[in-house]
C-alpha cells in the first residue's frame, strides 16, 4: 500500500530518496484519483524494493501541489535524485504505467 506524503516529510520522503519515486497526487473528492488508487497500491506491492510510492493529498498539502503545478489530479510524477523525470495526468491504464516505470528503472 502506497504510504501518505506530507509538506513535512516531502524532503526526507521525495527528494532525498536513493530509488525512483512515484508520487501520486490526489485528492478525497476526486472520481478519477479513486480509480487510479488500486493500479497505485498494486504497482507499490509489484516494485517492492524497486520503487517507493507515496500518495499525496493535494488539499492538505496545497503547497507541495503548488511548487509542482499541479493542475489536474490525478498526477503520477516520479522523481529520480530530487528531480522531476517524468509525469502522467490523469487515470490510466495499469500496463501503461508499468512501460513507464520499466523503462525508468532502466536509466
Amino acid at each position: 500500500m502506497a504510504e501518505a506524503v506530507t509538506s513535512a516529510t516531502w524532503d526526507q520522503e521525495v527528494l532525498k530518496a536513493a530509488d525512483l519515486v512515484l508520487v501520486d497526487f490526489w485528492a478525497v473528492w476526486c472520481g478519477p484519483c479513486r480509480m487510479v488508487a488500486p493500479i497505485v497500491d498494486e504497482l507499490s506491492k509489484e516494485y517492492t524494493g524497486k520503487l517507493k510510492v507515496l500518495k499525496l493529498n493535494t488539499d492538505e498539502n496545497p503547497d507541495i501541489a503548488g511548487k509542482y503545478r499541479i493542475m489536474g489530479i490525478p498526477t503520477l510524477m516520479f522523481f529520480k535524485g530530487g528531480q522531476t523525470v517524468d509525469q502522467v495526468v490523469g487515470a490510466v491504464p495499469k500496463a501503461q504505467l508499468k512501460s513507464k516505470i520499466d523503462a525508468l528503472l532502466q536509466k
